[in-house]
C-alpha cells in the first residue's frame, strides 16, 4: 500500500496542534504487538518530534484526527474530551431508507478487550449518540453522526441497533455496495468477479470542534476521501 506524506495529510496546524485528514486502512497509533506498519502517530513524530495524537479512529474510519505537539497541547485536549467538550460529527452510509430527527441512542457498550463490542445493559460503559438523516437514497441513508460519548465501536454498533448498518460494515451485518445493485442494465464479464465500490465500511469523521491553548475555537472540516466521495457520486446518479 502507498502511504500519503504527512504534509498532504494536514488540515490545520499552529504551534500546538496538527490536525489531519486520516486516510482508510492507517491505524491512529501502534497496534497490539506491534506489527511495524506505518501509522498516524509514526508518521506525525517523524514531522514534530514530541507529536501525541489525542484520539483514535478505527482503522478503516476516515477523517479528522487531532495530534498535539507539546505535553501542554495534549493536556487540553484530553481534558476537553473527558469533558465532552470536543464536538465531533461523522458521516456514515447506511443500508436501507431511514428518517432520523435527532434520535438520540443511550446503549451502553461493552468492549471486552478483544475486539468484541457488544451492548450490554449491565455492565456496559455509557454511550451516547445522535443520528439525523441527512440525504435518502433508494437503498441506502447518508447519516449524520455525532457521538457524545467516545467508546470504541459506538456508531458502528448504535446504527446496528437501529437496522440500520454502515454499508461494507460486516462484523455489524452491513452489506457492500455494488453498482450492479443500483446501476440498470450493468453487466460484468463472464470470468470477472465484481468488487464493491468501497472495499471497506462507509464512515468518515467530517466536522470536529476543539479549544486551542489561547481558547478560541479551532473547527475542522475534512473533505470525504476518494473512495467515499465515490460512493456518495454514484448514489446521488443512480440510487437517487
Amino acid at each position: 500500500m502507498k502511504y500519503p506524506s504527512f504534509k498532504d495529510l494536514i488540515l490545520f496546524e499552529n504551534d500546538d496542534y496538527i490536525v489531519v485528514n486520516k486516510p482508510p486502512f492507517v491505524a491512529s497509533l501502534d497496534e497490539r504487538g506491534g506489527s511495524g506498519e506505518v501509522n498516524i502517530l509514526r508518521l506525525a513524530k517523524q514531522y514534530s518530534a514530541d507529536a501525541q495524537v489525542c484520539h483514535r479512529l478505527d482503522k478503516e474510519t476516515s477523517g479528522a484526527i487531532i495530534i498535539a505537539k507539546t505535553p501542554e497541547a495534549y493536556r487540553s485536549v484530553a481534558m476537553q474530551f473527558e469533558k465532552r467538550k470536543v464536538s465531533k460529527v461523522y458521516h456514515a452510509v447506511v443500508d436501507g431508507q431511514f428518517t432520523f430527527n435527532e434520535l438520540f441512542i443511550d446503549l451502553p457498550i461493552l468492549n471486552d478487550g478483544n475486539k468484541s463490542v457488544t451492548i450490554d445493559r449491565k455492565e456496559g460503559k455509557r454511550a451516547e449518540t445522535i443520528f439525523n438523516s441527512i440525504k435518502n437514497y433508494r437503498h441506502y441513508t447518508l447519516v449524520e453522526c455525532k457521538p457524545i460519548t467516545g467508546r470504541m465501536h459506538q456508531i458502528r454498533i448504535h446504527l446496528a441497533t437501529q437496522r440500520a448498518a454502515i454499508a461494507g460494515d460486516d462484523m455489524y451485518r452491513g452489506k457492500p455496495v455494488f453498482l450492479s445493485s443500483m446501476k440498470k442494465g450493468y453487466r460484468i464479464a463472464k470470468d470477472d468477479e465484481e468488487l464493491p465500490i468501497m472495499k471497506r465500511f462507509a464512515l468518515h469523521a467530517r466536522h470536529l470542534v476543539f479549544k486551542g491553548l489561547d481558547g478560541n475555537d479551532i473547527v475542522i472540516e475534512a473533505p470525504y476521501p476518494k473512495d467515499f466521495a465515490t460512493l456518495i457520486k454514484l448514489l446521488d446518479k443512480f440510487d437517487a
